[in-house]
């Protein structure tokens, strides 16, 4: 089966099936408190799996595009991706483990037509939290999954959750193929490095309190996600994703442009076997970096984010540039300018799935080489900063300011400074490099910290002040002013919107004036469903595109005569605006090029919430 068709026959399955389908989300996450990306189906469903009602109802499927850089330092091998596809589907307080694992295994041996003596499953062990799940493990025997294939494995393998320190949280099930030589044998739990996971169902069931117990929830859900990309890999009988139908013109683009087979030869003829190893390695591991990077910079890029120094900037551009060093590792002929042909071939594979990569693909093109003469006049710099060093010895520090500030890799400072008879201190560099990795790590972790799970008293109130902020903005600076990114955290709000100019000291003070009066005006917040064109009709703000489902949840800020606030958004939000507390405006701020940014927090405001019901 092709990707696409693999894409197709997994919503068409859970349609029969009485699942909703669904848009898939942004990369970019729509008032979600922390995370700068998309990783997983969930995110834009969080408010409907704490318990709102979804517009759609209790049975939902998608396919998401999704960005993870956890594991950026592992993409160039036969799975590990930047930018994946997730399919995925959902019961809201509907069918559990016999239904999600049913469907599951039916969907598998039936559609996918994987052989049952090939496929393999994990439950969770048990510990003093949770009892072992041996309900999982009799659905999956007495379904036809033989005892042995069978493994039980711990809370760091087969647990999900919660995502914050608190909140939705319980054992999930995962499914595996056979990747190993010969005969299957075992399961994941006693021979771990021969089998593949290929999807995963989790089945919240508990709620993590903050005094560290596990209380059962009202509302079970079922949340799961197959990589289709690694389905696509294992379906098309290939050694890695980077060999699928999809990904193959793209690897044919790069090996031709960059001349890499005649470039491969040179580098094989000389040296040892270790040597010509290593050369092997690099000529397989730089393409698929650069493919998987280029691809993933692609897609963001038609999401909004523009390369920056911070949050989804950052990582867009430190995406295209480790591309770019990829390229400059293993060819000369990257000295030119050459993403522009890499970036249409990836356009062509997707376009019929993402039209808008065809419709933005100058756009896409334009901000790509941009940034790529940048960092080759960045590179340019590091060279000046590399000769300035008059000693013998580069020191570990240097080297890592190097790779971190010029792009610098490794190799490249040891070869520069092989050419000219110095040392490289190669130790000092892993230690200043896992420095910098453990604060990168620490900094992910807190800004996802209480993010997806995070929808407590603080969060909840400065989501509902976006609404009131966003339309005093529209009031003071005209109907040109759209959201354009949030992000909150429970201590303040940060609002991104489009608008040309720095706003005045006095449109400042008005707008949190405007803000303050709604809030003391104590005005009702409620929401109802409804369809698109009926949103668009009575004036709801919104971006009306493909994001958005048959239904969506329209808010209301304010009563009939005086409505303050109107927009489409899943929640959750306070019932009455004098639940907030004191608006204030701690900063205004230039985000990037025509949108500006704006820091807020919220004094004060009613403990217990109350959040906002449905127009009766």
């Amino acid at each position: 089966m092709t990707t696409d068709e693999i894409r197709q026959a997994y919503l068409n399955f859970f349609s029969k099936e009485g699942h909703a389908v669904i848009p898939g989300a942004s990369l970019i996450p729509e008032n979600d408190p922390t995370v700068l990306f998309t990783t997983a189906g969930m995110h834009p469903l969080v408010p409907y799996l704490l318990g709102e009602t979804h517009p759609a109802g209790k049975r939902l499927c998608d396919v998401q595009k999704c960005i993870r850089t956890q594991d950026i330092d592992e993409v160039g091998d036969a799975s590990h991706l930047t930018f994946f596809e997730m399919l995925g589907n959902w019961s809201l307080g509907d069918y559990f483990k016999q239904g999600a694992i049913t469907m599951s295994f039916t969907f598998l041996t039936d559609v996918l037509q994987i052989p049952v003596s090939m496929l393999a499953v994990t439950c969770f062990a048990g510990d003093e939290d949770a009892p072992k799940d041996e309900e999982s493990a009799q659905i999956w025997e007495n379904i036809g999954i033989p005892p042995e294939r069978i493994g039980f494995l711990p809370k760091t393998k087969n647990w999900w959750g919660p995502a914050g320190q608190t909140g939705p949280c319980g054992p999930d099930t995962e499914m595996f193929i056979w990747a190993g030589n010969g005969e299957p044998k075992g399961n994941p739990a006693t021979h771990d490095s021969e089998w593949m996971e290929i999807w995963n169902d989790v089945f919240m069931q508990y709620n993590k309190k903050a005094d560290g117990a596990f209380a059962p929830l009202k509302q079970r859900n079922v949340d799961t996600g197959m990589g289709l990309e690694r389905a696509a890999k294992v379906l098309q009988g290939v050694k890695s994703v980077y060999e699928t139908d999809a990904f193959r013109p793209i690897m044919e683009t790069i090996s031709n442009l960059l001349h890499l087979p005649e470039n491969k030869m040179k580098f094989s003829e000389v040296g040892s076997e270790e040597e010509r190893r290593k050369v092997e390695e690099q000529f397989q591991k730089h393409p698929r970096i650069i493919c998987d990077h280029l691809r993933a910079a692609t897609f963001m890029i038609v999401d909004g984010v523009r390369p920056s120094n911070v949050d989804q900037g950052y990582v867009l551009r430190r995406l295209i540039r480790r591309a770019i060093r990829s390229a400059w590792r293993i060819s000369k002929e990257s000295e030119h300018l050459f993403t522009t042909p890499i970036i249409e071939s990836i356009v062509t594979s997707y376009k019929k799935t993402y039209p808008s990569l065809h419709e933005q693909e100058k756009l896409i093109c334009s901000v790509v080489t941009q940034e790529e003469e940048q960092f080759k006049k960045t590179l340019a710099e590091g060279l000046k900063q590399f000769n300035k060093s008059a000693t013998d010895h580069i020191d570990g520090l240097t080297a890592f300011h190097l790779y971190d500030t010029y792009g610098f890799p490794l190799e490249l400072t040891m070869e520069l400074a092989k050419e000219r008879g110095k040392m490289v201190d190669v130790d000092g560099y892993k230690k200043a490099f896992a420095e910098h990795q453990a604060l990168s790590r620490a900094g992910a972790e807190a800004k996802f910290k209480g993010g997806l799970q995070d929808h407590s008293n603080e969060t909840t109130k400065l989501h509902t002040a976006t609404h009131l902020l966003d339309a005093a903005l529209r009031k003071v600076l005209g109907d040109h002013v759209f959201q354009k990114g949030s992000n909150i955290t429970a201590e303040r709000l940060r609002f991104d919107f489009s608008h040309p100019d720095k706003m005045t000291p006095e449109q400042v003070k008005e707008v949190e004036r405007l803000v303050n009066e709604s809030i003391a005006a104590d005005l009702p917040v409620t929401y109802h469903v409804t369809d698109v064109e009926g949103a668009k009709k009575e004036g709801a703000i919104g971006v009306f595109d493909a994001r958005y489902g048959a239904e969506v949840k329209v808010y209301t800020v304010g009563a009939k005569k005086g409505i303050v606030s109107k927009e489409i958004c899943g929640g959750p939000h306070v019932a009455r605006t004098g639940m907030l507390g004191a608006f204030k405006i701690l900063k205004e701020e230039s985000s990037s090029a025509g949108i500006r940014r704006i820091k807020a927090i919220l004094n004060g405001g009613t403990k217990e919430i109350e959040v906002a019901k449905e127009e009766r």
